[in-house]
């Protein structure tokens, strides 16, 4: 019962979020170029610290794994990597691994955009998106995707071997 309590809590909270956000919304319309350039830089560095978190667990779960920042024009996040070696069979099989995770750089549709794409043993697993314009941005639902995301490709590589 105390998990539904925290998760009703959880969407009272979003509900009220969701009320101030209209109100943030009209005033974002009014936002100069620099304030919304502001805004996403500071709300990039928070979410890429987390993606950086949350990516470095992996390689703790699965031995082989390394991370690596990213940062520039692809966006600012983090990723993990590895690259087995198959000699089943007689052949020789490179399979690669990966997950990546980055915040979008600022452009002039003024949104906050998360991107992460993932890969398995040479197989595009997922590739996914979410943004909100800038002014709405709730950084609560950017975590709540980063964590699903991470644990989604866990999940999928964890049953991928063999």
């Amino acid at each position: 019962m105390n998990d539904f309590e925290d998760r009703l809590k959880k969407a009272i909270q979003r509900g009220e979020k969701r009320s101030s956000a209209r109100t943030e919304a009209l005033r974002a319309q009014t936002l100069s170029e620099e304030e919304c350039r502001e805004l996403h830089s500071k709300l990039r560095l928070q979410l890429s610290d987390y993606i950086e978190k949350c990516v470095s667990t992996l390689p703790n779960h699965f031995p082989g794994f390394q991370t690596e920042t990213i940062f520039g024009e692809r966006g600012w996040g983090a990723a993990c990597y590895r690259d087995d070696l198959d000699l089943t069979g007689g052949k020789r099989r490179s399979l690669y691994s990966r997950l990546e995770m980055t915040i979008r750089p600022y452009s002039s549709v003024h949104v906050l955009e998360l991107t992460a794409k993932g890969a398995i043993r040479n197989k595009e697993t997922f590739n996914r998106n979410y943004f909100e314009k800038l002014g709405e941005a709730d950084i609560d639902a950017f975590t709540n995707y980063i964590d699903v995301w991470v644990i989604e490709y866990a999940e999928i590589y964890s049953g991928s071997k063999g």
